[in-house]
């Protein structure tokens, strides 16, 4: 029996190794992918002037492939998305943590689920046929399609993985930290924002990073709502192409150069994507000393 219970252990700490080794697999063969696809572009056009050109006319008679407005309007839109999501998302997660009677929390809790389960061609979709004429008439400009309607589609889409990532973390803090805290006169409010939200702040950081991975990541919603013209960010109402979007909407007929370019522009956003878990687990590693 003993014999028999080693192997079945051994055996599954295999099936594990293996899966995890999988994953890191896919990982590095899709990092490889786009590195082999990618870098024949940025070496032939040069990576001052595809980083840092701000002209992209991939349909000239000269072409030219500078994405410096598509870098600058995803920074800009994620920017805003998280200025706009995260005080939303972090208040209403506390409020469902900390304050919230059972019912409220129960039914707050259902509704955002059901706003993490819709696809973002939905949310695309609503914010063209709603947001896009709203803002035009409200601001009485030419067109709504433009970078401000993109910051709010994308700050609306990244609440639920904030909220929800953010509850569990605060639900996490041990109930003696804020007894102790309120033992000692401390309000329920002073304790909530003092305490408990101190000792939640690493999960809160992920909760938060993850919605800048989802903002920055987002293609088909933003592609309906900011325009996707390739100018420079100069303007809120201003249309506007992120790097996501510039890869879906020309991908489907691009051939030669272009389409290496616009793996090279893939290779640029899977390396920002990396960065930003490096910073995360930084971090964290930080938290833990």
């Amino acid at each position: 029996m003993k014999k028999k219970s080693n192997f079945l252990e051994n055996f599954v700490h295999g099936i594990f190794l293996l899966l995890g080794l999988i994953t890191v697999g896919c990982v590095l063969l899709i990092t490889v992918y786009l590195v082999v696809s990618g870098i024949p572009a940025i070496r032939e056009i040069g990576i001052v002037d595809f980083l840092f050109g701000d002209t992209w006319e991939s349909a000239a008679a000269e072409p030219q492939y500078g994405i410096l407005p598509f870098i600058l309007t995803s920074i800009y839109g994620t920017a805003g998305a998280i200025a706009l999501g995260v005080p939303v998302g972090f208040l209403t997660a506390v409020y469902l943590a900390k304050m919230a009677p059972k019912r409220v929390k129960e039914v707050m809790g259902q509704a955002v689920s059901m706003l993490a389960g819709i696809p973002s061609v939905v949310y695309g979709l609503v914010g063209m046929m709603v947001l896009v004429p709203g803002i035009r008439k409200l601001f009485n400009i030419p067109d709504g399609a433009s970078l401000f309607a993109a910051i709010i589609v994308l700050a609306i889409m990244i609440l639920p993985s904030i909220i929800k990532m953010s509850v569990t973390a605060l639900e996490a803090v041990p109930k003696e930290y804020e007894d102790a805290s309120l033992a000692l006169g401390a309000t329920p409010e002073e304790t909530y924002f003092r305490v408990s939200v101190p000792a939640a702040k690493s999960g809160i950081a992920a909760a938060v990073v993850l919605g800048v991975g989802r903002a920055i990541g987002e293609a088909m919603a933003v592609m309906m709502v900011a325009g996707n013209a390739a100018n420079m960010p100069d303007s809120l109402f201003q249309s506007v192409r992120f790097l996501t979007t510039a890869v879906a909407s020309e991908m489907a007929y691009s051939s030669g150069l272009q389409r290496q370019a616009l793996f090279s522009i893939a290779l640029v956003l899977f390396l920002f994507i990396m960065l930003i878990n490096a910073v995360l687990n930084f971090f964290l590693k930080g938290e833990k000393k």
